[in-house]
């Protein structure tokens, strides 16, 4: 059964960082493309990035750009989501996603928008920026 996991979320102040963590269980994430996705409170979810299946393309949404980071450890199964310079405005709880089909996969590389029908979703990180 596939799991996926999520992981590092917390409190951190306003200009600070955090590295969310994405751990599958029960397959090998190396033929998936994985996706971070956010909602906040009251808001729908919003697609954050994601990452190919190869880890040599990535997408990112327009708030973000600049100070996150999707990258993936295929050895480790383990993708993860570096947050710098976090703002109020990050506040969400943070979800991963898996896909394991080409046009996922295509959507994600050409972009520009990131593809949102993921079919295995972790259970999310709660993310919260104050000071």
């Amino acid at each position: 059964q596939l799991q996926l996991v999520e992981s590092g979320g917390g409190l951190v102040q306003p200009g600070g960082s955090l590295r969310l963590s994405c751990a599958a269980s029960g397959f090998s994430l190396d033929y998936y493309v994985i996706g971070w996705f956010r909602q906040a409170p009251g808001k729908g979810r919003e697609a954050v990035s994601c990452i190919s299946s190869d880890g040599g393309y990535t997408n990112y949404t327009d708030s973000v750009k600049g100070r996150f980071t999707i990258s993936r450890d295929n050895a480790k199964n383990t993708v993860y989501l570096q947050m710098n310079r976090l703002k109020p405005d990050d506040t969400a709880v943070y979800y991963c996603a898996a896909d394991n089909r080409a046009l996922v996969q295509v959507m994600c590389i050409m972009g520009p928008s990131i593809p949102t029908d993921f079919d295995s979703w972790g259970q999310g990180t709660q993310v919260t920026v104050s000071s």
